[in-house]
């Protein structure tokens, strides 16, 4: 393995951030809310008793995920200024 020497010994390196692409990351997870959803409803033993609160978890999952979305659609959560 080559080790890259030009750095002075003490000096940080300057590590550049990853570019994501967050509404799509944030389109995958509503999906999956989704599919939870679903199952959710579809299997009764998954909606009824003392589970009776997973389907609101995933139908939260949506509302919030749908808020993420629009606020990173607007242009305020990529960080493009900071």
């Amino acid at each position: 393995m080559s080790q890259d020497v030009s750095q002075e010994p003490g000096q940080d390196a300057q590590i550049e951030p990853l570019q994501v692409d967050t509404p799509h990351i944030i389109v995958v997870g509503l999906a999956l809310w989704a599919v939870a959803l679903v199952v959710t409803l579809v299997v009764p033993a998954l909606h009824r008793g003392d589970r009776d609160w997973w389907p609101w978890a995933a139908v939260s999952g949506l509302l919030l995920g749908g808020l993420g979305l629009a606020y990173v659609r607007r242009g305020r959560g990529n960080a493009s200024a900071a």
